[in-house]
C-alpha cells in the first residue's frame, strides 16, 4: 500500500509465470506396449499386485518398462510402505519423516503375490525406513523369508536401503538370509551426491554397504545402479565404475535419468540425453573392469531385467 492507502500501480500488472520447458525426447525413448498375450500378463500382474494391496517401484518412480516388464510377467515389488523418510530430487515416491509403520501382514501378501505370478525371479526393493531402530531391515527380512518358505525355489533379489550406515542391522539382515543378488544403488557420480541425493546418502555410504554386504556374504552377487543425464562427465563415470569395482561389486544397471514430474518443483531437471553409443561404450568398459553382468541403455532401471543378469553372474562366478 502507498502512504495515502492506494494500491501502487505496479501491483496491479499480472504476475506471470515462465512456462516450463520440457526437453523432446529422443527417438529412442519409444517403447511398444503389450498386445495379446503380453496384454494378458500385464493385466494379470497389475490384479496381483492389486489384489493384496502391494505397490511396486513400477508404479510408484513411474518406471517406463513397466509395460515390458509386467508384459512378461515379472515386476518389482517395494516394501515397508509407499512413502520413503528421505527426499531425493530425482524419486517421485511420496516423502514423510514418520511413516506408517510396515504392514505386519506385508510378507505374506507378497508371498501371495509371487505365487500368484507363476514368477521364478522376484526384486523386491524398499523404501528408506530412517524411522525405525534398525533402519528396517527387520521387516525387508520377512518379506524375503516369506517369499522363500512359500516358494523356495524362487530367486529373489533385494534392493536394500543403506539402512543408515547401521551396520549391524546390516548383519542381522544378511545372514542366512536365501538371496540370489543383494543390491543397493549409488545413483549418481560422488560429485553429484548433494544434488540428486537426500544429505543422509552418499556415493561413499553406499560403496561401504555394498563392500560389507560382500564381506559378510562373499557367496551372493552384489549389485548397484547409475543414472547418467544428471550433470556428470563421462569421465566420472568411468572413475565412480572403477571404484565400485574396488568394492566388489559385481553387477550394474545403468540408465538414463528421466524427470518424474515437473522440473519446476523439487525434481531435478535433465542435464542431457546419453545416445545409446556412450551406454554402449560404458558397458564395455565395466565389462573390462570386470563385472561379471551389466545391463546399460536409456530405458534400463536397477531391476531391468534382473533374472538375465544374475545368471550371468553365475556363469562368470562358474567360469572365474
Amino acid at each position: 500500500m502507498t502512504p495515502g492507502g492506494e494500491v501502487a500501480a505496479a501491483n496491479l500488472l499480472p504476475i506471470v509465470e515462465a512456462p516450463v520447458v520440457r526437453r523432446r525426447l529422443p527417438e529412442w525413448f519409444r517403447v511398444r506396449l503389450p498386445v495379446g498375450e503380453a496384454l494378458e500378463l500385464f493385466n494379470l500382474t497389475r490384479g496381483a499386485v492389486g489384489d493384496n494391496s502391494l505397490h511396486t517401484v513400477c508404479e510408484e518412480a513411474r518406471c517406463p518398462n513397466i509395460h515390458d516388464c509386467w508384459g512378461r510377467g515379472t515386476a518389482t515389488f517395494m516394501v515397508a510402505g509407499q512413502s520413503c523418510t528421505r527426499g531425493c530430487r530425482f524419486c517421485s515416491v511420496e516423502t514423510l519423516r514418520a511413516p506408517e509403520l510396515p504392514d505386519v501382514d506385508e510378507p505374506e501378501h507378497l508371498a501371495d503375490a509371487v505365487e500368484r505370478l507363476k514368477l521364478a525371479y522376484v526384486v523386491v526393493t524398499v523404501v528408506n525406513r530412517d524411522d525405525l531402530a534398525d533402519g528396517g531391515a527387520g521387516h525387508y527380512r520377512r518379506c524375503v523369508e516369506a517369499v522363500h518358505r512359500r516358494l523356495p525355489a524362487v530367486g529373489v533379489e533385494l534392493l536394500s536401503s543403506d539402512l543408515a550406515g547401521h551396520w549391524a542391522a546390516l548383519e542381522a539382515l544378511l545372514m542366512g538370509l536365501p538371496l540370489a543378488v543383494f543390491a543397493h544403488n549409488v545413483e549418481c557420480v560422488p560429485r553429484l551426491d548433494r544434488t540428486v541425493r537426500d544429505p543422509r546418502a552418499s556415493f561413499q555410504q553406499s560403496v561401504e554397504v555394498l563392500r560389507r554386504a560382500k564381506v559378510l556374504r562373499p557367496d551372493l552377487p552384489t549389485k548397484t545402479s547409475l543414472m547418467a543425464g544428471i550433470g556428470e562427465t563421462d569421465d566420472e563415470v568411468v572413475e565412480a565404475l572403477g571404484r565400485l569395482r574396488e568394492a566388489d561389486v559385481d553387477l550394474l544397471t545403468m540408465g538414463q535419468y528421466l524427470a518424474p514430474g515437473r522440473t519446476d518443483s523439487r525434481f531435478l531437471p535433465v542435464d542431457r540425453f546419453v545416445p545409446p553409443e556412450q551406454f554402449a561404450a560404458w558397458k564395455a568398459t565395466a565389462r573390462e573392469l570386470g563385472f561379471k553382468g551389466v545391463a546399460a541403455g536409456p530405458l534400463v532401471r536397477s531391476s531391468y531385467r534382473a533374472e538375465t543378469l544374475w545368471r550371468e553372474a553365475i556363469a562368470g562366478r562358474a567360469t572365474g
